[in-house]
């Protein structure tokens, strides 16, 4: 098994659940206030490491590396049932853990994944965080706040959507920095905001490239379909999961929860994955002329990513919750990596706020 890359002061285990086998990195005291934090795609937990040693005294981190991703056990992702395998899996490590409740932090597509969570277990959740999280409408395939469909078969999101030469090389364990398409590149590039670089740089490429590769697994099967851009979801693996056919119900579902614990939304001022202008979106790049074919604005126009989550959180505090949203200036996709300490200075209020 491929070293893994940790600080001191983390501990880093193998924890059987019923479901799955976890690998799950931790630190603070065990009887300790819990906050469990979630990655993202195309990461693990060792992503948290720096956030989780800064927590307050008195808390105990708790970060897994899901479903799919980091060295915990290799099982598949369902896509058919949206964010449920990974929040299943959750509920599992509460349990192996005798956890009664937590405050939860998701990080871009984990923001999905603890969304469903507070959906299916709203009584074990102190407060939410979410850095960056992907659309609650699903990623890709949808267009204006309320995140209207632009084809019925959800065209433009799902497996076949990501960059085959980005897959292969993550497939051929590519640490270079010789084209764009290389991880470490990708990483540089997108997580974070030019000229911020990372001192941890090898640790977190060494802990992406553990994603679990393959048709079933990352980045996914896909359908044909005669709508742009030509693939539609299909069932298996993470990119799937988060396509809006498979998160259709979550929105309406949160909207009703009879228990809203409060949601801080952090976000880089200037991510480029998840944004109202993603360069990961067929809908912005093919108005930017890079996909041949595009439809045009009223078919297929940029997803609005942020404007439907703040659109989402807006009816979720009107329902009865509550929401902040923080942005950080000069930051992309990963603020808690880029400016730690306004990072941290948010979302420690946020946390002691209920204990």
């Amino acid at each position: 098994m491929t070293a893994i890359p940790i600080l001191p002061g983390i501990q880093s285990n193998m924890l059987p659940t019923d479901r799955i086998k976890f690998h799950v990195l931790s630190c603070g005291p065990d009887d300790g206030v819990p906050v469990v934090f979630i990655h993202g795609n195309f990461s693990a937990a060792t992503y948290w490491e720096e956030a989780m040693l800064a927590l307050p005294p008195g808390y105990h981190a708790i970060a897994p590396d899901m479903r799919g991703y980091g060295w915990s056990e290799d099982k598949l992702v369902d896509a058919t049932r949206g964010y449920r395998d990974w929040s299943d899996d959750l509920a599992a490590l509460f349990v192996a853990l005798k956890i009664d409740s937590a405050h939860l932090v998701g990080w871009s597509l984990g923001g999905g994944i603890a969304l469903r969570f507070l959906i299916d277990h709203p009584d074990k959740v102190r407060t939410l965080t979410l850095v960056n999280p992907v659309s609650p409408c699903g990623f890709g395939g949808t267009k204006g706040v309320e995140g209207t469909p632009c084809y019925n078969d959800f065209a433009g999101s799902g497996g076949g959507t990501v960059n085959p030469e980005f897959v292969n090389r993550i497939i051929a364990q590519d640490r270079s920095a010789d084209d764009p398409n290389c991880p470490r590149n990708v990483i540089n590039t997108f997580y974070y905001k030019a000229p911020f670089s990372s001192g941890r740089e090898e640790a977190f490429l060494t802990a992406a490239l553990q994603e679990k590769m393959g048709e079933q697994k990352y980045p996914g099967d896909l359908t044909p379909s005669d709508n742009w851009p030509n693939v539609a979801p299909g069932v298996w693996g993470p990119i799937n999961a988060g396509s809006p056919k498979w998160v259709q119900g979550d929105v309406e579902a949160l909207l009703m929860l009879a228990i809203k614990p409060p949601i801080l939304w952090i976000r880089g001022s200037d991510d480029m994955i998840v944004s109202d202008n993603s360069m990961f979106d067929f809908g912005a790049l093919g108005k930017m002329g890079f996909v041949p074919g595009w439809p045009g604005e009223n078919i297929y126009p940029p997803q609005p990513m942020v404007s439907q989550t703040r659109n989402v959180l807006a009816k979720y505090a009107a329902a009865g919750g509550r929401f902040e949203e923080v942005v950080i200036a000069d930051t992309a996709h990963s603020p808690h990596i880029e400016k730690p300490d306004e990072f941290n200075s948010n979302f420690h209020r946020h946390i002691t706020q209920t204990g």
